[in-house]
């Protein structure tokens, strides 16, 4: 890293501890023990990535079958099912290409460059070049190209918010750290490097980001119904060959009979209508200017009961704001704020000055006066003073911490005692407070009062959160400030003000342990909080079974967006933030969430819909085709009309994804016990009803088996197309919400497509008008007696209010396959 030699002049500070620093030699061999001062990368190929969809049990499965529609030749079914394959692959990976990498973003906030004393001369060199034990130089406006040991110097104000979450520059002076990646906005130190890249308070930022990973609830879920529908597949193929091989049956026969039950059997269409489901609820969340970034996250926002919210520029504006003044020797607030102001430096404010400059009720008074002198403020003498003329003559006006002007004026005990009780008072309220005196010959000084200041509540936020609390959710601070400040905002916002410091949680700032999870399960609200403690939170709430969400828009919130279920950038966020989020907010607030819950679980009432009309349709199709062989010898459809029923059930489908569904008041999970035991059920019914039509149509009817063939063909199109009906809500099936036009539309026009195919004999053997009348009779009624037996289902599964917490525990094991 060639370091590019400048001036050899020390660039201001006054001689410190550190003096000499490394040379040349020194740091070559320190760069190779340490490595450069730059995030480490992680990446995944965009072939690793794709070839990830076509892998599982369900993509096997698929494939599987694809293989065996190649070797004998059902060509039909062989595109069929690759259709499906590349439709799941492909709309999953589109969508998912969204999500940028965190590591880069994170990475991009370093500092390109850094000033560092090398063989005794300063100069400019890339700061991946640093090393631990560099002497290095930082002023206003550069960014900390490392953790540094501050050592000698006047002071430093450091804006860190980014990595804290801290709302107001933090003074530093020697003896303290400055982290890597904050900003320099007043002052000037030089400092020693004490950690560099990975090491850093940064870097461990970045590597708890890489390693927050999680499968999601929703491909849990898909993953047991996937296993499910697998073990079944091959539990009845095994009965079939046996049976075969006793039956001394062709081998061709047999393997083709493993093929029609293979399609039959599973969904493989499961995973592109979820994955069509989700896009087109990502596309409506869109309009509503929140931006999905990883598909399954949508689910997971159904489910989420718990939203950890950060503070600073979320729930609040991240703008200081004046407070209520307190007055002691002023005669009016006017007076109080009007020295004040005149003590701000102007052209130049940091957030104090730019805060009280903007809450100056008549600005234009200002421009009675001039400033002949202005000492800004400063961590050592903390406060600022101004030599100010006017029409009345010249005077002076000094602002700054309560206790410094306290004993600047030198009040009597009595009025000492009632500014600090002010003071104490606004503390404990959350309140930053200013003291503010005049002095009209710069000896002899008055305490006018103390101005206080703190940043306010978004507007929308209370709304917001009244309106979350009302859907379920527990909304749950996480803060860098002061406990104070925490519990403040949440009096304000009507949050639970049970703040807790993660100092006390988890042992200090620099904790390794995981903390205490009751106690993190029980707090309102988090204070004191660094990244990694915000990390921490997320993992014990979701250790304890929560479903957690996390919004934030700095690099500080990247770790926990990325390991929370469901990540939230809000509007304004870090390329860090975003990068590391599932949802992406564009338009500023927090009330889009609420809307973007509900659309979540309306779309998870969908999917949820979806996967109990599959495995209901399969155990319906596969149990009656394994019986039928294993009793009747009999193949009840044919290769065709397996792919007619493919073709014709693809359709309305599809359109699930636009339904109209009931949207559930309560954060909703799948909970697999009731689905698989409708679907069980209903597929049970499914069995009986077929082989009553097969005894009716063939003992009392005398039909021959081509006929029967295509009457069951009918009757499993038109029941399996009502069953959509069925499986979209929880009681009878003409009960609002009722279909959505697209869904219907879809649903009707296959089946009468299906049923002038089986009265017109295309593909298969026709039956007439009686017969297909006949059947349409025949499903209806088995429609009303399904509808029946779903209810009393549902009463038997269903949970009441009381057992809601034990539901959403078993639910969670359910899903970790506990």
């Amino acid at each position: 890293m060639g370091a590019a030699a400048s001036d050899e002049s020390a660039p201001g500070p006054g001689d410190g501890a550190a003096t000499v620093g490394l040379t040349s030699d020194q740091a070559g061999r320190l760069l190779a023990q340490y490595g450069e001062n730059a995030i480490r990368e992680k990446r995944v190929s965009l072939l690793a990535r794709l070839l990830g969809y076509f892998w599982g049990p369900i993509p096997w499965m698929i494939e599987i079958a694809a293989v065996l529609s190649a070797a004998v030749r059902h060509w039909e079914d062989f595109v069929i099912i690759m259709v499906m394959l590349l439709l799941n692959a492909g709309v999953g990976f589109w969508e998912e290409a969204k999500a940028d990498n965190a590591i880069e973003a994170l990475k991009r906030r370093l500092a390109p460059r850094a000033r560092v004393l090398r063989d005794g001369r300063w100069q400019d060199i890339e700061a991946r070049s640093l090393v631990p034990g560099d002497v290095v130089a930082v002023k206003l406006g550069d960014i900390v190209p490392a953790d540094l040991d501050l050592r000698s110097g006047p002071y430093l104000s450091v804006d860190q918010s980014a990595l804290t979450g801290e709302s107001l520059p933090v003074d530093k002076k020697a003896g303290d750290t400055a982290y890597s990646g904050s900003i320099v906005r007043q002052g000037e130190m030089r400092a020693v490097v004490t950690a560099t890249g990975m090491n850093t308070f940064f870097g461990k930022t970045a590597g708890l980001v890489e390693t927050a990973e999680q499968r999601s609830h929703f491909q849990q879920a898909v993953l047991r119904i996937g296993n499910f529908l697998i073990l079944t597949t091959l539990a009845l193929v095994a009965v079939i060959v046996v049976a075969a091989l006793f039956r001394r049956s062709p081998i061709v026969d047999t393997l083709l009979f493993a093929l029609i039950l293979t399609v039959a059997a599973i969904p493989v269409a499961l995973p592109a209508v979820l994955s069509v489901t989700m896009a087109v609820g990502a596309s409506t969340l869109a309009g509503m200017k929140a931006i999905v970034s990883r598909l399954v996250s949508i689910e997971e926002m159904a489910g989420m009961d718990i939203l950890c919210s950060d503070k600073t520029g979320t729930l609040t504006q991240n703008r200081l704001t004046l407070g209520a003044p307190v007055l002691i020797g002023a005669h009016d607030a006017d007076e109080l704020l009007l020295a004040a102001a005149l003590s701000c430096a102007r052209d130049a404010p940091d957030p104090i000055d730019a805060a009280i400059l903007a809450g100056l009720p008549h600005p234009e008074l200002l421009d009675g006066y001039r400033i002949e002198a202005l000492d800004p403020f400063d961590p050592v003498r903390k406060r600022a003073e101004a030599t100010v003329s006017g029409s009345g003559g010249t005077f002076h006006v000094a602002k700054g911490a309560p206790q410094v002007i306290l004993d600047l004026v030198k009040l009597d005990p009595e009025t000492a005692a009632k500014v600090s009780a002010a003071t104490d008072e606004l503390a404990g309220r959350g309140y930053r407070s200013l003291g503010v005196a005049r002095s009209g010959d710069g000896s002899t000084w008055h305490y006018l009062g103390l101005v206080s200041l703190f940043d306010p509540p978004r507007e929308d936020s209370a709304e917001t959160i009244a309106i979350a609390k009302r859907m379920g959710l527990s909304v749950r601070m996480v803060t860098g400030d002061h406990v104070a400040i925490g519990r403040e905002i949440s009096r304000k916002l009507g949050l639970d003000p049970n703040i807790v410091s993660a100092r006390d949680v988890f042992g200090g700032k620099d904790g390794d342990g995981d903390g205490d999870g009751a106690r993190i399960e029980a707090a309102g609200g988090f204070a004191e909080v660094f990244p990694e403690h915000k990390f921490k939170i997320v993992r014990a709430l979701q250790q304890a079974g929560h479903i957690v969400g996390m919004t934030g828009d700095g690099v500080n919130d990247a770790p926990a967006l990325k390991q929370a279920d469901i990540g939230i950038a809000v509007e304004g966020a870090t390329d860090a933030a975003r990068a590391a989020a599932d949802l992406v907010l564009t338009a500023p607030g927090l009330s889009v969430i609420a809307r973007a819950v509900e659309e979540a679980r309306r779309i998870f009432e969908r999917m949820t819909g979806y996967a109990t009309f599959r495995i209901a349709e399969t155990v319906r199709v596969l149990l009656f085709m394994t019986l039928s062989i294993l009793v009747f010898d009999f193949y009840p459809v044919t290769a065709v009309m397996i792919v007619l029923l493919a073709i014709l059930n693809d359709f309305p489908i599809m359109m699930i994804a636009y339904d109209n569904v009931a949207i559930a008041p309560r954060p909703v999970r799948w909970d697999m016990h009731r689905v698989l035991t409708l679907s069980t059920v209903l597929g049970l019914m499914g069995v009986v009803a077929s082989f009553l039509l097969f005894w009716f149509a063939e003992r009392h009817l005398g039909l021959d088996r081509p006929t029967i063939q295509t009457l069951i063909f009918l009757k499993l199109l038109v029941a399996g197309h009502l069953t959509i009906y069925l499986t979209r809500n929880e009681g009878w099936f003409w009960q609002r919400p009722w279909p959505n036009w697209r869904l219907f539309v879809a649903a009707e026009t296959t089946q009468i497509v299906g049923t002038l195919a089986a009265v017109y004999g295309w593909f298969v053997q026709p039956i007439g008008w009686e017969y297909a009348l006949g059947i349409w009779a025949y499903a209806l009624a088995w429609l009303l007696i399904n509808n029946v037996a779903k209810v009393w289902v549902y009463r038997l599964v269903r949970f009441g209010p009381r057992r809601h917490a034990r539901h959403l525990e078993r639910s969670h094991r359910s899903l970790h396959g506990a």
